[in-house]
């Protein structure tokens, strides 16, 4: 029987874009998750989905909210991953993380690739997490032409386009 690690060695093999999954904190202030368990479900209606431990800080906050934000990051915003994929008592440094909003109180990430702002359409418990299943109330696509930002093997990568 596989463990554990070797669950998540073996997913370590399949390359994710990385995003940061927005919500906000009681103070009204945002909190925000590192996350690759992303992905699209329905165009119509235009559905998204987001797998979130239930030991995370972010499971009550979007229970409470009943809204998420995804943003998925541009490979020129590393740090900013990497601050966000830190549990919030490790998150100490300079890492500044440039919010906008959305008229729906979504943070949105400046300079991130895409944004899709979301209520909670339906809430699927699977063992220790649930999928939130968002309705897309805003988004945005960035006209700039830049690369997302990867993760493969449990690093960060980009990738190498030809000219």
């Amino acid at each position: 029987m596989p463990d554990a690690q070797q669950f998540r060695r073996a997913w370590s093999c399949f390359g994710t874009g990385v995003s940061v999954v927005t919500t906000q904190e009681t103070s009204g202030d945002v909190h925000g998750m590192a996350a690759n368990g992303i992905c699209s479900v329905s165009i119509d209606p235009m559905l998204v989905l987001v797998s979130v431990d239930h030991r995370r800080q972010t499971y009550p906050l979007i229970k409470r909210t009943g809204r998420f934000t995804i943003n998925i990051l541009a490979e020129d915003q590393r740090t900013i991953a990497e601050y966000w994929a830190k549990p919030p008592e490790d998150r100490k440094g300079d890492v500044e993380t440039p919010f906008s909003f959305t008229k729906g109180g979504g943070a949105t990430i400046d300079g991130c690739l895409t944004y899709m702002d979301c209520h909670i359409y339906q809430e699927i418990p699977v063992g220790d997490h649930t999928l939130f299943i968002g309705e897309v109330d805003e988004l945005s696509v960035s006209d700039e032409e830049k690369s997302p930002l990867l993760f493969f093997q449990s690093k960060f990568g980009r990738i190498e386009r030809d000219v």
